[in-house]
């Protein structure tokens, strides 16, 4: 079996990299999008309770679309391909990025926020330098649950023409071709386990930067013992 599928790779090795590389850059493009909409919308709605309530509701209406109606009712304005499939994903992160936003920075301490304009901070520099530092490893943890969620639903806009690793998924169904639909579906899960570990190491960046008691993981470990001395010495 184990055989069986490796020349399965050695013949179509090449096409999953290239289907990998476009499922990359979907989901990229896509979280590059969402992450200032969804984090300036989170900001604003910060402000106003009812406006907060109306936009996450709207947000979670939106989460509840297929994404095949969805992408459906994307077609007749942008066409096939690539826009509604990254339209479609922005829609999709805007509630996990939003609210995160919302609760992130609804969880800075007052104090914070006294001591800031105690010491003449405008709103804006208490929102930069304050706010908005304390509530990143939320504002993270919900960039990071919105790119999971990208990975998987990137995979069905290759239905319409998108590319990626849906391609092969939907391509082996059809033939059909066990082999295909497995090996595409095992690189889909290892890139959302890969994206999920290196924001989860992000995160917990961010937690030590607040000064809260976390155990680095491998990655942040490996970074933090070879790029800080690297950084030191780059320093004037």
């Amino acid at each position: 079996m184990i055989d069986s599928y490796l020349s399965f790779l050695e013949r179509f090795g090449s096409e999953f990299i290239v289907r990998l590389l476009e499922h990359i850059e979907i989901v990229l493009l896509a979280v590059a999008i969402a992450i200032p909409i969804g984090v300036g919308t989170g900001i604003l709605i910060r402000y106003n309770d009812v406006a907060a309530t109306v936009v996450l509701w709207l947000a979670g209406i939106a989460q509840t679309v297929p994404s095949l109606a969805l992408f459906g009712l994307l077609i007749p304005i942008v066409g096939i391909g690539y826009p509604p499939v990254v339209i479609a994903l922005v829609m999709y992160a805007q509630l996990p990025i939003m609210r995160n936003t919302y609760i992130g920075l609804s969880e800075v301490p007052e104090a914070s926020n006294e001591v800031a304009a105690g010491i003449g901070m405008t709103p804006f520099q208490r929102l930069r330098r304050v706010q908005l530092p304390i509530a990143l490893p939320v504002i993270m943890a919900g960039i990071r649950n919105a790119t999971v969620i990208m990975v998987g639903i990137a995979a069905i806009g290759a239905f319409i023409g998108a590319g990626g690793l849906g391609q092969p998924i939907f391509r082996g169904i059809r033939l059909p071709d066990t082999q295909m639909v497995v090996v595409a579906s095992i690189l889909v899960a290892t890139l959302a386990l890969v994206l999920d570990y290196l924001l989860g190491s992000l995160e917990q960046y961010f937690q030590l930067s607040n000064g809260k008691d976390v155990d680095p993981n491998v990655a942040l470990r490996f970074t933090r013992s070879t790029l800080t001395p690297l950084v030191q010495k780059l320093q004037p």
